[in-house]
């Protein structure tokens, strides 16, 4: 199946409740991530390397910060004449605004009828995975499916959110589905990713809402099972879904593991961001790094360790920064002490500072703070 007809949908505030911390002034896709990408870039790339040309990002609020990050689309080759890259801002029919995957695809009605894609890829904006959405794609057309969910099988991780169990036949046809279920074991839980043809997708989200009924998990996907063929797509790969602030730490972390850098960055897949120009990063005479990530820009005079260094961050001398993630243009002065510290952007921490935190249980330091 050629890919350019497919419709990509992008939602980008669920679950902006999980990391408050974080989402307070910009929507969880925007979320900064392993020192110089946003969480959409996961997703968004994921479906540019499948050759899905047309993507919408369904939008709520706080999101001046994704549409700086997104811009035209240039750097995932979505900005187009034809096609392309689209910010669907809110819209609805009533007083309020949406709060569900369903009455946020019922608000964008209108570019779901004015597109030519005869399928639709629809994906959270909370998860990092590098995933082959082209092989997910074949498997949809060669299985004949109404509907293709994702799905992995072991432990579902802790404060998963929305969590879907499926029950699936050996020929990877979906039999039932159990949502947020009290398993303490391994399962088939679902991956917030699936693939259903536009025409479908427009006649359950209809009535979807002519029911009232706009719980996605059990109203979209759980009580049409038994009316339709939904396959599921095993994904074995690296797979962190952004659920806490703890998920989030721990996430960055994963990165100083070889093997995940090699799933998540494979030059076949490659992951794309926007295009900063800085400086290489400049390490200080005495200075000393340990299994960190050090983004461009940085200056580091100071000793890290375990780290995630965004871009623009500069380490004072003295200082001795363990188990952080440190994001953009943050500054750390002379002789301080971290360890286990967040720190949003624009971040000043004066001289002769200390703070700990433990790996559960990480310091947070809110957007532009002078500590």
């Amino acid at each position: 199946m050629s890919a350019n007809k497919v419709l990509g949908i992008i939602f980008s505030n669920i679950y902006d409740e999980k990391i408050r911390e974080l989402t307070e002034t910009r929507t969880m896709a925007s979320v900064p991530f392993g020192g110089r990408y946003r969480l959409i870039d996961f997703v968004l790339s994921n479906m540019v390397n499948a050759g899905i040309n047309k993507v919408g990002v369904i939008t709520k609020n706080n999101y001046q910060s994704l549409m700086d990050h997104l811009g035209s689309g240039k750097p995932w080759d979505l900005s187009r004449k034809r096609e392309g890259l689209f910010i669907l801002p809110p819209f609805s029919n009533g007083n309020s605004e949406y709060n569900t995957r369903i009455e946020s695809l019922a608000s964008v009605n209108r570019f779901f009828q004015h597109s030519n894609e005869d399928y639709v890829f629809l994906s959270d904006s909370n998860y990092v995975c590098n995933i082959d959405c082209k092989k997910m794609l074949e498997s949809h057309i060669q299985t004949g499916a109404d509907v293709t969910v994702a799905y992995r099988f072991g432990r579902i991780p802790e404060k998963y959110a929305d969590t879907v169990s499926y029950e699936i036949d050996p020929d990877g046809r979906v039999r039932d589905a159990l949502v947020k279920p009290n398993i303490d074991g391994a399962c088939n839980y679902g991956l917030p990713m699936m693939i259903i043809s536009k025409k479908l997708l427009l006649k359950l989200v209809s009535d979807c809402v002519s029911r009232n009924q706009y719980d996605f998990e059990r109203d979209l996907i759980q009580r049409n099972i038994p009316n339709y063929h939904f396959n599921g797509y095993e994904f074995p790969g690296f797979f962190r879904s952004i659920c806490s602030m703890n998920d989030y730490f721990e996430s960055n972390m994963a990165l100083m593991q070889p093997k995940v850098r090699g799933e998540l960055f494979t030059p076949e897949r490659p992951i794309y961001t926007k295009v900063r120009d800085d400086p290489p990063a400049r390490y200080g005479l005495g200075s000393h790094v340990s299994n960190s990530l050090v983004a461009d820009g940085c200056e580091i005079e100071g000793d890290i360790e375990n780290c995630v260094l965004f871009r623009g961050v500069h380490i004072g001398k003295n200082s001795k920064v363990s188990n952080c993630v440190i994001m953009q243009d943050s500054q750390i002065g002379q002789n301080c002490r971290l360890d286990y510290v967040i720190t949003d952007k624009d971040v000043v921490i004066k001289n002769e500072r200390s703070m700990m935190g433990f790996q559960s249980y990480p310091v947070f330091i809110n957007k532009g703070s002078i500590v």
